[in-house]
């Protein structure tokens, strides 16, 4: 049986939010912890993220530290995955070249993903004077680019949301072009999707389709308790729930959302105290129990948000603790990342190897510059006789 390995990772355009931990950072843990892959890679796309922000280096640079420590704060460990920084991984460029070749133009216009983004990001097709409204070559060619990264380091496994599921279909459409063109050299992956359907994608907390930065809807892993409780407080719920004895919606409803993301049965236990009111008090002991009694009316969005704000400051009090310790330990964090980048750039140089190998360009290697001389002398020699 051959090697499981696993690529994944994020764009440094900010801080990490809890949409990113329920969809990924979470369950990266859970994978890393579990022994059951040879080996992990995690990678900050700070590359990526310059085809949609080539006129703002800096925020990227600054906000690569930001990631680091978001994914150390988490658990990730960097004695069992190679945590490293895209750019410093130039065999990653090479290959995105190779690929170029092996995809047309029409197909990836046909990448729903390319097309959400791009839309999202306000690109049209037409360009302006300022050469800013049509879309980059660079964000464009992203699921190519994407390709390179997972084929790199021979990723059997690639964890991401539903809406990457485009984009590695792309990976493994590519990978059986090469290899039916050149011969094996290339590993088809699989995706791995979140199990808990509530984690495919977490909405922001204005009740929007996802959680973004440029929306301003997030909650993010380093804020405080008080910021948190802020966030929650002013949370999109049910409009129509405008008395507490008016029956509510579960479905649609950004708390409960978060909560089927987050909650476990022991949290009724612990945070009790949240059900209990001057005029009326409840007692669950699941989820579902919590949900039965809003749909029925008497469940107030107050109590709701209470609980909710409980459950996640649970979760997030000891990854925030972890961040400041390591606010403490810049020089640390780079080190992991510059040694992660070396092991990472070596991954993939083998890798760059077995493709121009296969594609017979690699001119130097040893003893094929030998049987290239030597076929070309007696061509030649044969034509001179």
């Amino acid at each position: 049986m051959g090697r499981k390995i696993i690529l994944t990772g994020d764009r440094p355009t900010g801080r990490l939010h809890i949409g990113h931990y329920v969809g990924s950072l979470r369950r990266r843990v859970e994978l890393q912890n579990s022994g059951e892959y040879d080996r992990i890679f995690i990678m900050i796309a700070d590359a990526q993220a310059l085809t949609d922000n080539a006129d703002n280096p800096e925020k990227v640079r600054q906000n690569i530290i930001e990631v680091a420590l978001d994914y150390l704060s988490c658990g990730l460990d960097p004695q069992k995955s190679v945590l490293f920084i895209q750019s410093q991984v130039s065999e990653l460029t090479e290959l995105t070249f190779f690929y170029m070749n092996l995809v047309t133009v029409q197909r990836v216009q046909r990448n729903p993903t390319v097309k959400a983004e791009i839309q999202m990001r306000g690109f049209n097709d037409s360009e302006g004077a300022d050469n800013k409204a049509g879309t980059p070559v660079g964000f464009f060619c992203y699921p190519i680019s994407q390709a390179a990264d997972i084929t790199a380091f021979k990723a059997t496994t690639v964890p991401v949301g539903e809406d990457q599921e485009p984009m590695i279909e792309q990976t493994r459409e590519i990978v059986r072009k090469f290899n039916a063109t050149y011969g094996p050299a290339l590993v088809e992956p699989e995706i791995l999707l979140p199990d808990n359907a509530a984690c495919l994608r977490l909405p922001g907390t204005d009740g929007k389709a996802k959680m973004s930065k440029s929306l301003g809807n997030c909650i993010y892993l380093s804020d405080s308790a008080e910021e948190v409780a802020a966030k929650v407080k002013g949370m999109y719920t049910d409009p129509g729930h405008l008395q507490v004895s008016d029956p509510g919606k579960v479905e649609g409803n950004t708390v409960f959302t978060y909560l089927d993301a987050f909650c476990r049965p022991e949290h009724f236990e612990r945070y009790a105290d949240c059900f209990k009111g001057r005029k009326v008090s409840f007692e669950f002991h699941s989820l579902d129990e919590m949900k039965a009694q809003y749909r029925a009316g008497g469940l107030g969005d107050v109590m709701c948000k209470n609980f909710l704000n409980a459950v996640l400051n649970e979760t997030l009090e000891p990854i925030r603790n972890r961040r400041k310790e390591l606010e403490q330990r810049i020089p640390y964090v780079y080190e992991v990342l510059r040694k992660g980048s070396e092991t990472a750039r070596a991954a993939a140089a083998e890798t760059l190897a077995d493709v121009k190998r296969a594609m017979r360009i690699n001119y130097f290697d040893p003893g094929v510059l030998d049987e290239m001389i030597r076929e070309q002398t007696e061509k030649y020699a044969q034509n001179n006789t």
